[in-house]
Parts: structure tokens; sequence; C-alpha cells
């Protein structure tokens, strides 16, 4: 039963998630509107749980000293932080303190994170990087490409560069793009139908 259980809530789930685009009757509407917010209900409990796990976990390395014990207490003050003065302050309307946190301490945080992590790509990639085959070569060229034609120099360097890019970004990049989704999507797809029917069970744990 610890099995079943859980396999049978999460395809009653699913499967009123897909019959609610199918089956779009008014008498039923009711019922997975009902059902949509018991969704979210489970959802909010879920963010309790991973809360308490984020303060078990740090707790630990901060009660033994571990490595980055320091940042792990930033992080705990700033969770706790941003919860009390979300509820108690006004929330996220403009102009409240929440508000200022995000836009000024949040969000600039963000942007500088993705900034390095852009450059770590960039220098893995260029470490990673060979050039041995054909297609390995037309990938090589076409970043150069775009990557000049990104910054002020391209257009110095050759008045229609920029127009250049626009096309790889418009056409050959987009169709790439668009191919890989379609086929993250029918993975995505194929995973769900799995989860639905039961043979895929990771989610329980063990197996």
């Amino acid at each position: 039963m610890r099995r079943e259980v859980p396999i049978v809530i999460c395809f009653l789930a699913g499967l009123s998630f897909i019959l609610e685009y199918f089956i779009p009757h008014q008498n039923i509407r009711p019922f997975f509107e009902n059902f949509r917010q018991w969704a979210i209900i489970v959802i909010a409990f879920a963010y309790v749980l991973g809360i308490s796990n984020i303060v078990r976990v740090n707790y630990h390395v901060i009660q033994k000293k571990g490595r980055d014990w320091i940042y792990k207490i930033v992080l705990v003050l700033g969770l706790f932080f941003m919860i009390i003065v979300g509820i108690f302050f006004g929330g996220i309307r403009e102009g409240t303190i929440f508000f200022w946190m995000y836009n000024n301490a949040y969000y600039p945080l963000q942007s500088t994170m993705f900034a390095l992590l852009a450059f770590f790509i960039a220098s893995a990639a260029f470490r990673a990087f060979r050039v041995r085959t054909f297609q390995a070569s037309l990938l090589g060229i076409t970043a150069i490409l775009v990557m000049i034609g990104r910054v002020p120099i391209g257009e110095n360097v050759w008045k229609s560069f920029p127009d250049l890019v626009e096309w790889i970004m418009n056409v050959p990049q987009l169709a790439g793009k668009r191919a890989i989704m379609i086929g993250a999507a029918l993975g995505a797809i194929s995973t769900a139908l799995k989860v639905l029917v039961g043979l895929e069970r990771t989610y329980l744990g063990g197996e």
C-alpha cells in the first residue's frame, strides 16, 4: 500500500488535469476547479517541507562550522527575512519592503550570478570544444560570428554584421531550437505517461 496509494493518487491527479482540456463541459468544470485548488494547497505544503529541509541541512553545517558555514547563515537569515517581510509587511505590492528587497538585492544578485555563469560556460566551452568534424567546425564558426556581431566592433568591421547575426538567430538557430523543443516535448509527454500508468516510479524513491 505504501506504493500503490501514491501511484493511484498520481494517476487520478494527472488524469484530471488532462481531462480538463478535453472535456470543457460547464457541469464538470467546478470539479476541475476544486481539484486545482487542492493541488495548490498540496504545493503550499510542499513549499513548507522544502523550507524545513533547507533549514535542517544548513543547520547541521552551521552547527559543525563546516565549509562555507558563514554563507549558510546568510542564506537562512535571508530566507526568513523575506518570508517575514512578505507576510507581515505588505506582501509583494510596489512600495513595500519585500518589493524593495527584491528589486535592489535579489534581482541584482541574480543578474550577477548569471553573468558569472556566462563566463564560466564560455571558458568551459573554450577548453572542451574541439573542431574535429564538419558539424563542429560549422558550430564554432557560427558561434564566433554571433559573438562578434553582438558587440560594437562587429558593426565597425562590417556594417551588415548585425543583420547577418539576426538572420542566423532567426532562421537556422530558431529552426534547430524548435526541433530540440519538439523532441523535449515528446520526451516529457512520454515520461508523463509512464508516470501516470505507474511504469516510472523513481519519484517514490528506491526504484
